[in-house]
């Protein structure tokens, strides 16, 4: 039986999926395209994670989509509203019929001589297996394994007698009210966690290793709220996400600029919302500056409030042992515990853990370099939507999605059937993809591509760069190498540039 065809395949019907199918029809209304999605549902991230408070980490005028304003109230928004507005969005777009439900994507191999990319799915609880080949693949599938998040092998785990959770598979049926609580990390999952457990819970003791900087901030401004009940839809939005990406480029700049300053006023502010309630200085005074790794956000300063309350506190220490009923630290205290809950991070991967293969050669990401933060050296029509470590995570993904379909309308109008980036310029020396120093990035940073020192194979992490690169720069560079119908027989790279 022949092989379904389409244009493009889009992988993932997330929050960068689903703003990839508007913008390929949008923008290349004639192309055939299919998304592709593991699971059962629509929303990717926002509807696997499950556990109590979960919300956005960044303000929904830049975490939203530009075509389809975000209208409410709050800027950081539960879990729940955002699912909403991905459904509402696909529905409204006409997007739903596209998603092919249940395909799990392991296998993409490239043909120069076909020039198309075959795809391979498994199905369904019996994991049949289908294919499909396109011209053009799409990755929208994020940078973790939905599977499982990380577990450390904690020692002495096994003799724990209460329930040990990790929040990626928060069970349905979890009764904390009045238990005492653990919650092992201090990151963006525990800083939410913690006030929302706080709510039912005997006790919640955020257990780290170390300190992370959290400010507090209201899950709205009136600036922002202004704008939205006077202004039209589409202007409030677009003037509240050009304030916001302004002021967190802003506050990420001054933070690697000066330090040192940066970090007495978040040490002044943290002190000013806790109170006597919390010693700043062991439990909020990372070793690292700000922004060498991401600042976390307590909407409407609810962790503080929780400590305050001292419903929840902080232990700043590190793990002996496990008990029967507990957690013994290595500075000899012990914490109580009925539930242990491990935010400890991500299980990350490349491109969805999907098995590359290009012109019968295996293609392993960590060994390859990004052209734009998109696209792979010398791999043909492949790119993958990625967000910011700094901002909002839609705001890069929605320049890659108009990037690919000005790419996918140049290479038509021009008669090419595939381009891949190529350097030439063994000068250019490689980096690693990002230059966070966080737990879950170091662990999996050597299967992920590499970025070169310059352009267009450095990632800049710079919103107003990328529209003027994405948006408007041209298509066609030195490093890209484009290939026309009449030379798809020959191998991708001894093809000529335009």
């Amino acid at each position: 039986m022949a092989m379904e065809h389409f244009d493009t395949l889009i992988v993932g019907a997330g929050l960068s999926g689903i703003g990839a199918g508007v913008r390929m029809s949008e923008n290349c209304p004639t192309k055939s395209y299919a998304i592709l999605d593991g699971r059962e549902r629509i929303g990717g991230t926002w509807d696997l994670f499950r556990y109590p408070g979960i919300r956005s980490d960044s303000d929904m005028y830049t975490l939203g989509f530009p075509f389809r304003p975000w209208n409410n109230r709050k800027a950081i928004a539960p879990g729940s509203m955002i699912l909403n507005y991905i459904k509402d969005t696909a529905r409204e777009f006409g997007i739903e019929q596209k998603v092919r439900f249940n395909h799990w994507v392991k296998r993409a191999s490239w043909s120069s001589k076909e020039a198309q990319w075959t795809v391979e799915a498994e199905v369904g609880p019996n994991q049949d297996i289908v294919r499909y080949t396109c011209n053009f693949l799409y990755m929208c599938s994020g940078y973790y394994r939905y599977e499982s998040g990380y577990m450390p092998d904690f020692p002495g785990r096994d003799h724990f007698q209460g329930r040990l959770i990790h929040p990626q598979q928060w069970p349905e049926d979890l009764d904390y009210s009045g238990k005492r609580v653990v919650v092992i990390g201090s990151g963006a999952t525990a800083v939410t966690l913690v006030p929302a457990l706080a709510e039912k819970a005997a006790h919640v003791t955020m257990l780290q290793r170390s300190p992370t900087y959290v400010i507090g901030l209201p899950d709205w401004d009136p600036i922002t709220e202004a704008l939205r009940l006077s202004l039209p839809g589409r202007i409030a939005s677009g003037i509240n996400r050009f304030k916001n990406v302004w002021l967190a480029m802003f506050f990420f700049q001054i933070s690697r600029r000066w330090p040192n300053l940066v970090r007495k006023a978040l040490r002044f502010h943290m002190q000013r919302e806790l109170g006597d309630a919390c010693d700043v200085d062991v439990h909020f005074n990372p070793k690292y500056n700000p922004w060498e790794e991401r600042v976390c956000i307590a909407a409407n300063g609810d962790l503080f409030k929780a400590i305050r309350s001292r419903r929840a506190s902080i232990a700043t220490d590190h793990i002996d042992t496990f008990t029967e009923t507990g957690i013994r630290l290595k500075s000899g205290q012990t914490l109580e515990a009925d539930i242990v809950i491990s935010a400890t991070g991500l299980d990350l991967i490349p491109l969805g853990g999907v098995e590359f293969a290009v012109d019968g050669q295996r293609w392993e990401p960590g060994k390859s370099m990004t052209y734009k933060g998109m696209m792979f050296r010398d791999v043909p029509n492949l790119a993958q939507a990625t967000g910011y470590t700094n901002a909002s995570w839609t705001l890069k993904c929605d320049l890659t999605s108009q990037y690919v379909c000005r790419l996918i309308n140049y290479m038509d109008k021009h008669g090419y059937q595939y381009c891949a980036p190529h350097t030439n310029d063994p000068t250019i020396p490689e980096l690693p993809f990002v230059d966070f120093s966080s737990g879950y990035i170091q662990r999996a940073i050597d299967k992920f591509p590499k970025q070169g020192s310059k352009a267009p194979w450095k990632l800049y992490q710079n919103y107003a760069r990328d529209i003027l690169s994405l948006r408007y720069g041209a298509v066609k560079d030195e490093a890209m190498v484009f290939t026309a119908a009449a030379a798809a027989t020959q191998p991708s790279m001894s093809s000529s540039t335009p």
